[in-house]
């Protein structure tokens, strides 16, 4: 039963990312999309003052359930630990880290731009 855990875990974890960095691109996901984007930061600056930078809920979950399964030295962040199994190397944190920023940065800019200003009349 964890195996199915874990993969489902990993299929929301992928459905998360994918939605954060292109949900703004489409009318209907727009207000849903920065709802969601908004949740993400929220949880990795608000909460990361406690629980580290970047903190996710689900990936804590994740890691606990990769433990059970045997899984060690998992890296605090599933992104990093994406990155690593598709390109077979160890990609320094800090380099994942921020290439995660930026695109949540590009994405949150993409969204407010669609949401807010994307579309109003001009006088």
């Amino acid at each position: 039963m964890l195996a199915l855990y874990d993969v489902l875990f990993t299929l929301i974890h992928l459905v998360l990312i994918i939605f954060n960095l292109t949900g703004w691109a489409w009318k209907k996901t727009r207000r849903a999309h920065l709802v969601v984007l908004l949740a993400t930061a929220t949880s990795w600056f608000i909460l990361g003052i406690w629980y580290g930078w970047g903190y996710c809920p689900l990936t804590d979950w994740h890691w606990k359930i990769k433990e059970k399964l045997g899984e060690v030295d998992l890296p605090d962040s599933f992104i990093k630990y994406l990155a690593d199994k598709i390109s077979g190397r160890d990609i320094p944190s800090a380099v994942v880290d921020m290439i995660t920023l930026v695109c949540l940065l590009g994405a949150l800019l993409a969204s407010v731009y669609v949401n807010f200003f994307r579309g109003r009349k001009r006088s």
